[in-house]
């Protein structure tokens, strides 16, 4: 009986790390070109906050030689930036808590339950995603106004929820559809509800999702202008965002005061989405990744 020898592939050697080949110079030039495009006006508007009036004017991108750390406090002072971070902290925290309770039911009943018009539910949120919130003032003003919720912080953060959870639900849909379905399987097996299958299994396996979406929120809310300028009247209910633009308004001629309540204003989400990035990125690429 003969036996066919089988040649036996020998592993190719691997190639050295100084053999790899270096990236072109024009590479690192365009990092170098994208970067100073991108963190440019940031460092020109803290250095403006650091300036006087008469040094700004005389030298508006030069480096401040004689700091002027007072000018954070005078602005704080004379925006009342402490009431719009009040008011801006209860926005954000009520928009991102409701957007994930109602974007974590919506996505679960989609990805999880077997309902009818499933796919005409996602084409609607991909619609009303794309329309611009600018179509709907006129209406929602009358129909704040008369339920009494104009002028309210509650008003604002109800408008916020309809905004924000269409793209939210579709997110978390793609976290919970690349959770097997044999854990939910398992879970009714054992006795548990549509309630117990969501917070035992799907929350602690898809939370990532959840963060990214309060994260998402958050920022938006922080950020936004047009709603918050429109249905917000009353100066100690106004956001971080109408109080700097008050503060603007009253004061056009002190740009290094403008400068300085900007960089106040713009620190905590800064400092927010510094220590959450990466908890951001994951989230975004398994959403992706998800389906």
């Amino acid at each position: 009986m003969t036996s066919t020898a089988v040649p036996i592939e020998r592993p190719r050697p691997r190639r050295a790390a100084g053999n790899a080949r270096a990236p072109h110079p024009a590479f690192y030039l365009v990092l170098v070109v994208l970067f100073a495009f991108a963190l440019g006006p940031i460092v020109i508007f803290l250095f403006n906050s650091l300036r006087t009036q008469s040094q700004l004017a005389t030298d508006p991108l030069g480096f401040p030689t004689h700091p002027q750390w007072h000018n954070f406090l005078d602005a704080w002072r004379q925006a009342s930036m402490g009431a719009g971070f009040v008011n801006s902290a209860v926005i954000v925290a009520g928009t991102a808590a409701g957007v994930c309770v109602i974007a974590g039911c919506a996505a679960y009943a989609m990805s999880r339950l077997e309902l009818p018009g499933v796919g005409s539910a996602m084409a609607y949120l991909l619609i009303s995603t794309a329309l611009p919130v600018q179509l709907f003032l006129v209406p929602l003003f009358f129909l704040w106004t008369r339920l009494g919720l104009y002028d309210t912080l509650i008003g604002l953060i109800i408008i916020y929820w309809a905004i924000f959870s269409p793209f939210a639900t579709l997110l978390l849909r793609s976290f919970m559809i690349s959770v097997p379905r044999d854990y939910d399987d398992a879970a009714r097996i054992d006795g548990a509800s549509e309630w117990g299958v969501l917070f035992r299994i799907i929350l602690p396996i898809a939370w990532p999702g959840f963060l990214t979406v309060a994260l998402v929120a958050s920022l938006s809310a922080y950020n936004e202008f047009l709603l918050a300028v429109t249905f917000i009247q009353t100066n100690d209910r106004m956001p971080i965002s109408t109080t700097f633009f008050s503060f603007q308004q009253g004061y056009t001629q002190n740009y290094a005061l403008i400068s300085a309540s900007g960089v106040i204003m713009l620190a905590p989400m800064v400092a927010l989405f510094l220590l959450l990035q990466r908890r951001f990125v994951d989230g975004i690429t398994a959403a992706g990744l998800g389906g």
